[in-house]
């Protein structure tokens, strides 16, 4: 289904259009929602809440300003930081912030690497010269934000969002010769 007629149904929250979100989208999510909380059942849990937001949220989506992906991937990303961010997650879920490259090793049925290469993400991004690349990487797959990858990079936050926007404007351009 072209995305133009899958938007057409989630705009009048036709449930099948859901499922056909959810279907096409939902390995990718959870594969965000991993790298940035590293903790499958919380991961599963925040998935079911940010398809959740995303169904309630619809009418808020603008196809001028980008694809449904970015905008999904963003607001995942930005309510996974929301939460991690909040005193309550702090308090019971410590350890999980702790950096570990071992999760690609969690059992899931999800193939986030399957899915990004179904909707064509992952050779877009991959097109990208190396030093965009990099910043899409670590911002929406990595879970990094602005703020931390700034700090990593050691350049200004300032930069780093031009740079950010550079890019990400680069994707809209592949995006839309195909």
């Amino acid at each position: 289904m072209e995305e133009k007629q899958l938007l057409k149904l989630l705009k009048t929250k036709d449930e099948e259009g859901f499922q056909i979100l959810y279907r096409n989208y939902s390995d990718v999510i959870y594969g965000i929602i991993i790298r940035m909380l590293k903790d499958p059942d919380e991961s599963a849990d925040m998935l079911q809440e940010v398809f959740v937001r995303i169904w309630t949220k619809m009418d808020s989506y603008d196809s001028k300003k980008g694809r449904l992906f970015t905008w999904m991937a963003n607001l995942t990303r930005n309510f996974v930081i929301d939460r991690i961010r909040s005193a309550d997650y702090k308090n019971h879920n410590l350890n999980y912030f702790v950096r570990d490259d071992n999760v690609g090793s969690v059992d899931r049925k999800f193939n986030t690497e399957q899915n990004i290469n179904t909707i064509g993400l992952k050779g877009q991004v991959n097109e990208l010269k190396e030093n965009q690349r990099v910043l899409i990487q670590k911002i929406y797959f990595e879970g990094y934000t602005q703020v931390d990858l700034a700090e990593e990079l050691d350049i200004p936050l300032g930069t780093l969002k031009t740079r950010v926007r550079a890019a990400m404007k680069e994707l809209r351009k592949n995006f839309k010769e195909e």
